[in-house]
C-alpha cells in the first residue's frame, strides 16, 4: 500500500461496500479493472478543436472585453460566436 499523505481518511469497510453498491447501481459508470487501467493512455494538451483556429492578437475596447467578461468562462468563445456571426451576415472585404 502507498505512503498516504497526513490527513488522509480512508473509508470505513461499510463505507467502501456502500461506495461499491453505488458504482453498481450506476448505469453510467463501472469500475475499472487493472487490465482497463493499463489499455489508458493519458491525455495531453488542448482537445482538437472541431474546426481550426488561428491564434491572434487583437485590441478591443475595454468595455467590449468587460460587457463579455461580466458574462464569466467563455467569453472569448462568444466574442468569436459574434464575429462569426457578422461574418456570415455581411459581406467583408
Amino acid at each position: 500500500m502507498p505512503k498516504l499523505k497526513q490527513g488522509t481518511i480512508l473509508p470505513s469497510i461499510e463505507e467502501d461496500a456502500a461506495i461499491d453498491a453505488g458504482i453498481a447501481a450506476d448505469p453510467d459508470t463501472f469500475e475499472a479493472s487493472a487490465a482497463d487501467f493499463k489499455a489508458m493512455k493519458p491525455m495531453r494538451g488542448r482537445p482538437k478543436a472541431q474546426s481550426t483556429k488561428r491564434p491572434v492578437t487583437i485590441r478591443l475596447d475595454a468595455e467590449v472585453v468587460d460587457a463579455f467578461q461580466l458574462g464569466g468562462e467563455g467569453w472569448q468563445t462568444r466574442i468569436n460566436e459574434v464575429l462569426k456571426d457578422y461574418v456570415q451576415k455581411h459581406k467583408v472585404a
